[in-house]
């Protein structure tokens, strides 16, 4: 097969050996594959795989057809359309999944927009619902609200009754972003001005969190997901103490597979019908010849994006 592969810091199409399904692993021919600021660091040398996972293919998400099963496989067949979620290796013609990370991909669905699907919604769903306590009525802020992930967390967030404020700088996503249910769109300077806010979900990062945290509402939450425009930030715990609020920080790549399994479990039964019907939608902004990887990477980085950027594969 062919996959792209990581040398020296950059990344080369190359020919390396099939993958062998192994207990209950599923070989997927991969028809597309998200790509994300993860893959990106990846690259450079700033945020590895976890061990189990090909450690020079980069790639956390795909969606294809099942080519081969493993001898503990139960849950999918031969020629099945798949989702899946792995912490490496997805930016490949074959690549290995986990049954227990993969959910069947809707019909009704585009391959590029079911590569997009995963990583982004499993860390919106983890963040807003299981850290974040996401209720009917809260005050929630997306910041970076125009990527994969802020695009989901702002559909996730209208769907369970909160009312939504996005933050992003394009004003010309501001329309977009309403269609997909915020209630109220800002720039990044006006967003940190708003509020208050029940949960703030933080996917940028930088010298705004500090705003971001006045912005917090008695018992209110920052939950910190991304942080491409700075890791640092001034914290004035008086004020953290006043208002009983908390901060929380994950990611979701290196944790076990039983604990992925279990969110997946999870998207598939709330969020797959869903999908199916139309009422979540996976935004993609761009979508590329795997074989022309760079210039995916290179419109990620560029950023300005609304929604995904995806690589397509014939399998």
């Amino acid at each position: 097969m062919h996959s792209l592969t990581i040398v020296s810091g950059r990344l080369e199409w190359s020919t390396r050996p099939d993958p062998i399904p192994q207990g209950s692993q599923l070989l997927v021919r991969v028809r597309a594959a998200g790509v994300n600021p993860a893959d990106l660091l990846q690259v450079r040398g700033h945020y590895p795989p976890p061990p189990d996972a090909p450690q020079d293919v980069p790639g956390l998400e795909l969606a294809g057809t099942v080519d081969q099963v493993g001898p503990l496989a139960r849950h999918f067949k031969v020629g099945d359309r798949v989702m899946g979620l792995v912490g490496g290796g997805a930016q490949a013609e074959l690549a290995l999944v986990d049954e227990s990370v993969a959910l069947a991909a809707p019909e009704e669905i585009a391959w590029e927009s079911a590569g997009g699907f995963m990583e982004a919604f499993a860390t919106a769903y983890d963040a807003l619902i299981r850290q974040g306590g996401l209720t009917v009525g809260a005050r929630v802020l997306v910041t970076g609200a125009a990527g994969g992930v802020g695009t989901a967390a702002v559909q996730l967030a209208a769907a369970a009754g909160a009312q939504v404020t996005a933050s992003v700088r394009r004003t010309e996503f501001h329309a977009r972003l309403r269609e997909l249910g915020a209630h109220r769109v800002m720039v990044p300077t006006d967003a940190a001005e708003s509020g208050p806010y029940d949960l703030v979900l933080e996917l940028v990062g930088g010298p705004m969190l500090s705003s971001h945290l006045g912005q917090l509402g008695t018992s209110g939450r920052l939950i910190v997901i991304g942080v491409g425009a700075g890791r640092r930030m001034d914290l004035d715990l008086s004020l953290l103490m006043a208002r009983r609020a908390g901060i929380v920080a994950s990611t979701l790549r290196a944790r076990p597979l039983f604990e992925k399994a279990a969110l997946v479990r999870t998207i598939g039964e709330r969020l797959l019908p869903q999908l199916a019907s139309g009422r979540l939608l996976v935004p993609v902004a761009a979508a590329f010849p795997i074989a022309d990887a760079a210039s995916a990477y290179a419109r990620v980085g560029e950023g300005g994006n609304l929604g995904k950027v995806v690589l397509l594969s014939g399998g």
